[in-house]
């Protein structure tokens, strides 16, 4: 039994999320049934990081356990014929059989982005969240410092997450803007259930100046959701990449 290694990228638009669900098509269900028809065999995968319906990936994570011969770099192509367009391997190869992506040291990348400006545009409709209210980058930014390093990111956490810890640690957060388009990155350890999509939704209300940056720490002091911003929608979100600093890719 050998264990492959994929890299995936989708546009969630059409999925309800990366996990497979009865009844709905999901990232997962389409890559089991196309492995399954391919390899001859059932193929369940494993994934790193199971999004939410409409979260969008360049970088997502599955393996999966085969008998079949076929070289593991070589998976990538085969699987990509068969695939829909939007969702493509973007790397393939055998990996031990003890790596579980979802239990190895990880740093994961998020960016959520934000089309700020007067009027919808029909081609941001997908991969960006649209407001015509102004927003200050400068005073998202102060406001995303006070979330670096390792915090109990509970305030930030969805209210039906099941979850041993809510502590985690970010390393960094970048806010920009290029022409109309706010992009947040966000890299850290791990995140919690929708945790950047609330990180997101709470920086756009310090953008709005409804809060000075500094009331982001008494966010993460109070250790309860309702302190934090709303929910940003999903479709503003990807997941740009999950890297595996123990491991040689």
């Amino acid at each position: 039994m050998r264990r492959i290694f994929l890299r995936v990228a989708y546009d969630g638009t059409n999925y309800h999320g990366f996990q497979i669900q009865p009844n709905a098509e999901t990232i997962e269900g389409v890559l089991n049934r196309e492995l399954s028809r391919i390899l001859k065999e059932d193929i369940t995968v494993i994934g790193a990081s199971r999004t939410d319906a409409g979260v969008h990936a360049f970088g997502n994570v599955a393996v999966f356990d085969t008998n079949a011969k076929i070289p593991g770099e070589k998976v990538a192509y085969a699987l990509n014929v068969s695939l829909p367009d939007d969702i493509k391997i973007q790397q393939s190869m055998e990996v031990p059989s003890d790596f579980h992506p979802r239990y190895q040291e990880t740093v994961k990348t998020y960016e959520y982005k934000i089309y700020n400006t007067k009027f919808p545009l029909p081609q941001h409709r997908l991969y960006e969240h649209f407001t015509y209210y102004k927003m200050d980058v400068e005073q998202m930014q102060a406001a995303a410092d006070y979330l670096i390093g390792e915090h109990d990111f509970k305030s930030f956490c969805s209210i039906h997450a099941e979850v041993e810890s809510t502590v985690r640690t970010i390393y960094d957060i970048k806010v920009t803007k290029k022409e109309d388009v706010i992009t947040i990155r966000i890299t850290g350890n791990g995140f919690l259930y929708n945790m950047v999509r609330i990180i997101a939704g709470t920086l756009m209300d310090a953008g709005q100046g409804f809060w000075e940056p500094e009331y982001m720490k008494e966010i993460l002091e109070a250790k309860d959701r309702s302190k934090a911003g709303n929910t940003a929608p999903a479709k503003g979100l990807t997941l740009v990449e999950i890297a595996y600093p123990e491991v040689e890719m």
